[in-house]
């Protein structure tokens, strides 16, 4: 039984499927949308929304803790000195996931998962 257990399992262990995310959430702030499947979208709002969250904030606990799940310094830099600056006034709700139809190779729902501007 699968009490009290939440997300999405992938097919994948708890290690790849966590590089998965973080690759996915930094691509999605490198890029500001991304093309993926409807449940890997559903996914990885959530953290990216906390990515801006901690970037809000902009402590050094704050910057060290998204270092520790955003793997470029790159991308880190941009969150802290122009994504977040873009949300201050807003409380919430930074991603939007727009649905595309189906993948023509195996008929998977895509989605378009991108930051609000």
């Amino acid at each position: 039984m699968r009490h009290k257990l939440t997300g999405r399992q992938f097919g994948r262990a708890s290690g790849p499927r966590k590089a998965m995310f973080r690759i996915m959430v930094t691509d999605l702030l490198r890029h500001g949308a991304i093309k993926t499947t409807i449940a890997k979208a559903k996914e990885i709002g959530p953290i990216a929304e906390k990515m801006v969250t901690l970037g809000k904030k902009g402590t050094l606990h704050d910057r060290r803790q998204a270092a520790a799940f955003i793997t470029d310094k790159s991308v880190l830099k941009s969150v802290f000195d122009d994504i977040a600056p873009r949300y201050k006034e807003r409380a919430g709700g930074y991603t939007r996931i727009t649905r595309l139809g189906v993948r023509a190779g195996d008929a998977a729902e895509m989605a378009l998962i991108e930051l609000v501007d």
